[in-house]
């Protein structure tokens, strides 16, 4: 597997270096990190915008607003390939409360297509989109079976959109090894899809929802999806050894959540084998290291309507929410602890504090300095945080349990 030190790559690494961010090695041993920022975690701004629905026009220009007011795209996109992870936990089958996945937990079709209009006005050479399905067809196939407007989309991209399943290694040879810059609290490395590392534009285009294992999802826990299912799904041999499988389709519960599953050879494992088997210490953990690897440039959140009480219709509970906002930020830790106060959390809360079951992997990465998650210290444009606020559990009722568990 190559090891990927790519020009995006050494950006990244460069700017933490030039801010003064050094990793501190947490990965040896079990024991609880300290929640809390670390001293030089950096803070950038984020915007939060008003948006009552999906109507393709004032959703265009709700959307451009809250990008001009981080900064806007050009300089960021012109004349670069911008890969775009999209948030389609479970795939669409399901819908809740009658409605559609799109509606509920999964991030909007034109959502998704007006940011392929506002990355395709700035200048993109090429917009790809991406996610790990749990189907064996097409991404843009699947989606499109779903409702999923996929003509529309490509349209909006001005012809250059592209779907690419990053489950399995795709069309590519081989995969692609990517470290945790701070040797990592579950995993030292990841194997990716090598379409990760060949781009030169990163986006985390995610829903704001509650989350039964890591207590909220956004930008940050979107990237739990790009481990792919061929080495970390649940995938077995008549004995029970880990195998990588081109082919699967299964989710990575006994692999990332309970811990009861190996990588398969030549794959990074565990730092600790001997570590806890306890999802409310893994998920945030795996979800630190992988957001670790490989940092979005650009997170957007779709917080238009949504979901309360877990991540999808599997968690029992769960019951559609029309917040009615759309967030936009250049730092995934900063633009996810604003999305937690809009939620009416604590962003920077104790380790198994509600909402979160478990660790808090905003503070576990504050903690390496990627980003600072005490919102007096972000910068908040567009609609002030006072009036966005839209408590998803005003009573801190208990978000529904976990299917891993």
């Amino acid at each position: 597997m190559a090891h990927c030190i790519t020009r995006r790559r050494w950006l990244v690494q460069s700017a933490l270096a030039a801010g003064g961010v050094a990793f501190r090695d947490l990965s040896r041993g079990w024991a609880m990190p300290v929640a809390g920022p670390h001293p030089v975690a950096p803070s950038r701004p984020v915007a939060i915008g008003r948006c009552e629905g999906y109507v393709p026009q004032p959703l265009f220009k709700s959307l451009r607003r809250v990008l001009d007011q981080i900064g806007g795209l050009d300089r960021l996109v012109r004349g670069k390939t911008v890969t775009i992870k999209l948030n389609l936990t479970g795939g669409p089958k399901q819908n809740l409360a009658g409605l559609p996945a799109y509606r509920t937990y999964h991030v909007h079709p034109n959502f998704v297509a007006a940011t392929c209009a506002a990355i395709h006005q700035a200048g993109a050479r090429k917009i790809i989109l991406v996610e790990s399905s749990y189907d064996h067809r097409p991404l843009e196939e699947v989606m499109g079976a779903a409702g999923w407007p996929i003509d529309t989309i490509n349209r909006s991209g001005g012809g250059q959109v592209a779907w690419e399943d990053t489950r399995h290694q795709g069309r590519w040879l081989g995969y692609c090894r990517l470290t945790v810059p701070w040797g990592g609290f579950i995993y030292p490395a990841f194997e990716l899809n090598r379409r990760y590392e060949q781009t030169d534009v990163f986006v985390s285009l995610a829903k704001l929802k509650d989350h039964a294992n890591a207590g909220i999802t956004a930008s940050v826990k979107n990237l739990f999806g790009i481990a792919p299912t061929s080495l970390y799904g649940d995938n077995y041999t008549g004995s029970g050894a880990p195998i990588a499988d081109e082919r699967s389709v299964s989710a990575r519960g006994d692999t990332f959540h309970r811990g009861r599953r190996a990588v398969p050879a030549g794959v990074p494992s565990e730092i600790d084998h001997d570590s806890s088997r306890d999802w409310r210490h893994r998920v945030p953990r795996i979800t630190a290291d992988l957001f670790g690897v490989w940092p979005p440039d650009l997170c957007l959140v779709d917080g238009i309507e949504t979901s309360r009480g877990g991540e999808g219709p599997w968690i029992a509970g769960v019951e559609p929410i029309r917040p009615g906002l759309l967030l936009a930020g250049r730092n995934g830790v900063c633009t996810d602890a604003i999305c937690t106060a809009v939620m009416g959390y604590d962003p920077a809360a104790a380790h198994g504090t509600f909402p979160f079951p478990g660790d808090n992997h905003l503070a576990l990465l504050a903690g390496q300095g990627i980003g600072t998650n005490l919102v007096e210290q972000i910068e908040v444009v567009g609609v002030p945080l006072a009036q966005a606020r839209h408590p998803f559990n005003p009573q801190h009722r208990k978000i529904g349990k976990p299917v891993f568990s």
